[in-house]
Formats: structure tokens, sequence, C-alpha cells
């Protein structure tokens, strides 16, 4: 299989590589994942985090993470930020409103990441009046396939219905998220147009890295030949120009680069990009394994670790092993995404060699 790049493709990367340098240098804090629940009214078969109705780990109370966020205030331009509520389930939590509307009183925009269950018109309305920006919604293929992944036979219908609602809906950002396998990759055609259909202008498409649940289940990882078969289909789709997609940030994509996203990839975990998760810790992405985690709110100041720990994810030659040791396209890559090293450092998929 061809997967070399060409020439103006390599300029292209050179010259974001040099704008990312930049970046990297001043790591300013643009965007804070909450982790706000684990409790989750769904079983999906892929969870990187094993979520459960009923969680071990208690929510984190708001006030806890409003002060981890009042220490940040001070060092961050409120209107140049963005804080994404993720879980589990956040509209599991009974207070969402109350802690969204809490950092809109702070002058932060916020959004949330939902399987759609629970999101009815009465709970969508009280959280635009409690200034949310922005709503990420999953929706995974047909009602078989998407049904078989999230183990639930209403999860389609529920979350067709709230995409539904806020395609019409003026004031907010949205998008559809799809997790890509091997039991709805053939439906993608199809589904493309059914989102079309509900009105969906932007599409976020993911492939499933084996972690947590995902990794017992062989029928979630796609081979190689699939793989290039859902990047053929997001080119021809954005060429098409009917419904804005991209391949999610998930890796380097050595020939794709720029086709199928619209910019170069890069992981911004911990250079822009931070997290609290539900047990206070500190890390550069939800996904991300714990022990790359680099401080506490319970113990820690958040700035304090941003500014001066994170340097596994600002300096990546510790990444420069096994596959990549002696890759002529490290400098660009720099070893996958964070959240694709094991617990030892070793990188369990490398997207460009299955091309």
């Amino acid at each position: 299989m061809n997967n070399s790049i060409s020439l103006r493709k390599r300029l292209g990367l050179e010259l974001f590589r040099q704008k990312e340098q930049l970046i990297r240098q001043k790591h300013e804090l643009h965007t804070l994942f909450w982790e706000c629940t684990l409790r989750c009214n769904l079983a999906c078969r892929h969870c990187g985090s094993d979520c459960k109705a009923i969680s071990g780990q208690p929510d984190m109370p708001k006030e806890d993470f409003l002060k981890a966020l009042d220490n940040i205030t001070p060092q961050v331009d409120p209107h140049r930020f963005f804080i994404i509520f993720t879980g589990g389930e956040p509209l599991m939590r009974k207070d969402l409103e109350e802690c969204g509307r809490a950092c809109y009183r702070r002058e932060y925009p916020w959004g949330l990441v939902t399987n759609g269950l629970l999101l009815s018109r009465q709970r969508l309305d009280r959280l635009l009046q409690a200034g949310l920006h922005s709503i990420t919604v999953s929706l995974d293929g047909p009602e078989d396939a998407h049904n078989w992944l999230r183990r639930h036979p209403e999860s389609f219908r529920r979350a067709s219905q709230a995409i539904g609602m806020l395609s019409r809906e003026k004031e907010i950002v949205w998008d559809v998220v799809s997790c890509i396998n091997q039991q709805n990759i053939d439906t993608l055609p199809v589904f493309k147009e059914y989102l079309i259909e509900l009105g969906v202008g932007q599409w976020r498409i993911f492939t499933i890295f084996p972690a947590g649940r995902a990794a017992q289940v062989p029928e979630l990882q796609l081979s190689s030949s699939q793989f290039k078969k859902v990047l053929d289909f997001i080119r021809q789709t954005r060429q098409e120009g009917r419904i804005h997609v991209n391949f999610a940030c998930e890796g380097f994509l050595g020939p794709y680069e720029a086709e199928v996203r619209d910019q170069f990839y890069r992981c911004h975990a911990g250079i822009s990009v931070g997290s609290i998760r539900i047990n206070g810790a500190i890390s550069g992405c939800p996904s991300i394994r714990a022990n790359y985690d680099q401080g506490n709110i319970y113990q820690d100041d958040f700035m304090e670790v941003w500014n001066n720990r994170f340097e596994k994810f600002r300096n990546r030659e510790w990444a420069r092993q096994g596959e990549c040791a002696d890759c002529n396209l490290f400098r660009y890559c720099e070893g996958n995404g964070m959240h694709l090293h094991d617990e030892s450092g070793k990188l369990m998929t490398c997207h460009y060699h299955r091309l």
C-alpha cells in the first residue's frame, strides 16, 4: 500500500510544525475538560472509562471544580477559553445547569458531550438558560448498529430526537460524533444521508482504540483496509460539500493529512488542552491513561501544575521508541496521540502504518 507523502504536503507539514512549536513553547491553556461524573445511563461496548449507572466514584462537588476554576481565572482570558463537561453522561447530574450557570457567570463559554438519552426539550431549555454554548451528541450509525454499540434499545431514537431539536436552534454550536467499527462501517453512505436529512452540519468520525471495555471486543477494531475505507469516505464526503465531516484528532494520517481534517494533525493534550478528572486528577485529556496524570486539584494548584509540569506532553522525544524509533515522519507525528500509549509508553496503534 502506497502511503508516501508528496513534497508539497511535506512543505505544508513543515510550516505547520514550526507554528506548533511556538504554541508548545507558550502552552497557553484554552480548553478544559471536566469529567463531572462517571455515572452513565448506557453501557457502551467501547467505553474507555467502564462507566455504569451507579458509579463507585462519586460525582465531584461543583464547588471543588469551581474553586479550581477560580484559581485558573487570573491567568487566562475566559473569552478565549472553553469548558467542556464530559463523563460518563453529564446529564446524569441534576445540578448540571447550576454548574454551567456558575461558569457562565464567570464569563466562560461551556459545552457538553452527551448520548442524548436525557436531552428533553425542557432540559435543553434549562441548559440554554444556563448559558450552554455548544453540545456534541453521539450517534454511530443506523438504528441496529447504533443500539448494538450503545446496548440500549431506545438510544438511537432518543439521540435522533435530540439532534432534531438542535437542528432548530440558531444560537448554539453543535455537532454529531460517530464511532466507526466493523458493525457500522458499511452503513456510512446511508448514514450520511440520514444525518443530512436530520439537519446535521458538522460531523466528526472516530475509530475505537483498544482500551477499557473496547479491548475485549474484537469487532470494534477496524482492519487496515477498513480504516483506509473510512478515510476515503471522509475525503469524498468533504469534496461533495453537503455535510462538513472531520476525522478526529486521534492520529497522524500521512498522505491523508489536511484532506480528511481541517488542518494537519497535532495532539494538543497538555499543550492547550487540559482536564480535571472525577477524582481531581490533572491531565491533558480525559482519554489519556491515569498514569500520565500530572497532579491533583485536591493537593496542587492547577496552574502551577500546568505551567511547571506536563514535560512528557510538551517534549515527545521519549516516544521515539519501538516502531517510532527510526521513522522519518516522527517530527510531524511525534508518536501519535498521547491516549494511544500504554502504561509503559509503548504505542498501541500507529495510524500511518495502517495505510
